[in-house]
Parts: C-alpha cells; sequence; structure tokens
C-alpha cells in the first residue's frame, strides 16, 4: 500500500539584511515550498548625499550612516510585510565580501536579532546573492552562466547550483563600474558614474574616439578595463578645455568600447561554459550586479544572445543594484537545504565565490 504523499511545509519566511557598501537595506522575502519567491518588502537608504563631497564612498562615514538607520529599515520592512519577529523563519545578513565596517554594523544587528528572537541566522556572500536573484524573479533554477559586473567585480561564473560556482573569468584590474565611476569624476561629471556617464553617452557620438577593447580575441575570459580608462584619460588631456560636445563623445565612445570589450568576454566565457556544461546544457546567460541596469550593456548582450542562440535573463534594476531582498532570498535558499551559521560567523571583506579558482594574472583586489 502506498502512502499519501506529505503535504508542503510552510513557507520560509527570511529578513534580510546589506550594509555592504553605501547603501542600508532591510527585506521580508517568502519562499514557498516549491522553490517559488515573493518579496515581501524591500527598503533601501542610499548614502549618496553623505559621500558626494568626498568624490566617493568613505568607509568610515558609511558604517556610521548604517548604524543611524538600519533598526529604522528593518522596522520599516517588518511592518510593510505584515510580519513580526516571531513570524520569521531567519534572519540574514551579508557577511562578505565589502568594507568591513558596514559589514560588521549589518552582521552584530542581525546576529542580535537572531539571539533574541531565537531565530537561525545566516551570514551571506554578496556575490551569491546576486547570483540566485533570477530564482527570486523568474523562478530561472542553475546551470547558467552569469555575468556579474558592478563597481567592485566584474566576473563571469558558471552557476551550477546554490553554492556551486565555478569562476570562468575575473577582471586583471579595474571592475566594470569603478571605470565608469573613474571616467565619470576624470570628466568632472559626479558620482554615481554609471548613470550620468550613460545619460551623456546617450547625446554623444560613439564613433569619434578610438578607443581599446583590452584583451579582445583571448582564449581566456577575463577582462580589463584600465588600459580603456586611461586612453579616455589621455584623450581628454589632449582636448582641455573640454566642450558639453567633447564630453559626450567622450562617454558615449568610452561606453562603445567597454561593451564590446565585455561581450567579447562573454562570448568567450559561453565556449568555455559549454566546454564544461556538455552537449544538450540549457543556454542562458544572467547579468547582475549595479552596472546590469545600464541600457547599452543590455541592448550589447542582446545581440550577442541572439546571435549565440541563448536566453538573456536580468532582474529588474531594483535588484540589480545593492538590495536586501537578494540577501533574503540566498537565505532563504540556505535555510531549504539545511545549512545554517553559526553565531561567531565572520565578516569577510574578501569572498570569493569559487576559493579554488587561480587568480588572473595581474589581478588585484577586485578578483
Amino acid at each position: 500500500m502506498s502512502s499519501a504523499a506529505s503535504p508542503p511545509g510552510p513557507p520560509l519566511v527570511v529578513l534580510g539584511i546589506e550594509t555592504s557598501c553605501d547603501e542600508t537595506a532591510a527585506a521580508i522575502v517568502e519562499r514557498a515550498a516549491d522553490g517559488s519567491g515573493r518579496i515581501l518588502s524591500n527598503v533601501v537608504r542610499s548614502q549618496w548625499d553623505e559621500h558626494r563631497p568626498f568624490g566617493g564612498v568613505v568607509p568610515e562615514i558609511a558604517a556610521r550612516a548604517h548604524v543611524s538607520c538600519l533598526d529604522t529599515l528593518i522596522g520599516e520592512a517588518l511592518a510593510t510585510s505584515g510580519k513580526t519577529l516571531a513570524d520569521l523563519s531567519a534572519i540574514a545578513a551579508t557577511a562578505g565580501p565589502g568594507l568591513v565596517g558596514g559589514l560588521v554594523a549589518g552582521m552584530v544587528t542581525g546576529k542580535a536579532l537572531a539571539l533574541a528572537a531565537a531565530k537561525p541566522f545566516l551570514a551571506i556572500n554578496h556575490l551569491e546573492a546576486h547570483a540566485l536573484t533570477v530564482g527570486l524573479t523568474e523562478g530561472l533554477a542553475p546551470p547558467y552562466l552569469l555575468l556579474l559586473v558592478s563597481g567592485g567585480h566584474t566576473q563571469l561564473l558558471l552557476v551550477r547550483g546554490a553554492g556551486r560556482y565555478e569562476r570562468l573569468g575575473t577582471t586583471i584590474d579595474d571592475a566594470l563600474g569603478e571605470a565608469f565611476d573613474k571616467t565619470a569624476k576624470l570628466l568632472g561629471l559626479g558620482q554615481p558614474g554609471g548613470p550620468v556617464v550613460e545619460r551623456m553617452a546617450a547625446g554623444g557620438d560613439a564613433g569619434r574616439f578610438d578607443f581599446p577593447r583590452p584583451l579582445a580575441g583571448r582564449a581566456d575570459a577575463h577582462f580589463s578595463f584600465a588600459g580603456l580608462k586611461t586612453a579616455v584619460r589621455r584623450r581628454a588631456m589632449e582636448l582641455v578645455p573640454l566642450s558639453d560636445h567633447d564630453i559626450a563623445d567622450l562617454c558615449a565612445s568610452f561606453q562603445a568600447a567597454a561593451m564590446d570589450a565585455v561581450a567579447d568576454r562573454v562570448s568567450r566565457g559561453m565556449d568555455i561554459s559549454e566546454e564544461r556544461l556538455g552537449p544538450g546544457a540549457p543556454c542562458r546567460l544572467v547579468v547582475a550586479g549595479g552596472v546590469a541596469a545600464n541600457q547599452a550593456l543590455r541592448g550589447r548582450l542582446d545581440r550577442l544572445v541572439t546571435l549565440r542562440g541563448y536566453s538573456l535573463h536580468v532582474p529588474p534594476a531594483g535588484l540589480c543594484t545593492d538590495n536586501a531582498a537578494m540577501i533574503a532570498w540566498a537565505g532563504a535558499e540556505r535555510l531549504s537545504m539545511g545549512q545554517v551559521d553559526d553565531l561567531a560567523a565572520p565578516a569577510r571583506p574578501r569572498w570569493p565565490l569559487d576559493q579554488s579558482a587561480p587568480a588572473a594574472i595581474g589581478a588585484g583586489v577586485k578578483a
């Protein structure tokens, strides 16, 4: 006699806390027994007004700003979701990589709440949260090729499952978002640099300056943007004083070169991914991280995936930049597999997803 199937278990409800850089965020996410998810609340506070006078993120200011508002944001996330601490299945906080002061602020808060409410605690890798976001937004399950592009990271990863990642390529110098920020600063456009360079590029001539496409055609899948950034600086110095027309053309030419370089490197990553997954594996490209909100990048990758027969998956813009919903979701995914962390779990300013991957020649701290 066969036994009746067990009824599905209750959904997992997880509070996520994100404080790795200059956004303070709290969110509540629900994961159903069938693996589907939904966001019950997602609150983000930007710190750019505090950092703008300094032209970039100041770690000490960021840490103090997190401490000053995190309790309020968590309260707002709980109230918006209609949940209380007692309703939670677990509490997840970003443990790295990121600025250590900010990480500590979020982790101490998360651990204190977990201890007070007698809930499991999960120390989340910020990069893993980006990698798994499409499971929340689209229900997309691995395997897939991930392009992670942000101010601190530019990587290609083969995602085989939660906790199973193979790094195929990384930047050997600047991350793509960092190159955007430094180009914006060079041209006096303010910060954050990515959106303002993209806006200026929309009115410029991308063909005016012939900037290099770094590492194009190489057999590996690594990235490099330092040489491109230097080429922009040299050309800008030749044109001083710069007109608005010059700045727009520099931004457009820089962005076009950067996107061509990314497409070339991603295409190589597709080759490597296909070799490792073998015949019959799904051809899917996921893009995550703050730079994934760039429409020129989306357009360039649209053309690439059409050429290569891939599908393209990009989370909504608000879930590409730093947020706590992705932290809560990564926590829910791990909790569903029975994984939790000790309250002694440390902050990890450097925490690569694939710790077995060799460093790229010339790679700096962004690898």
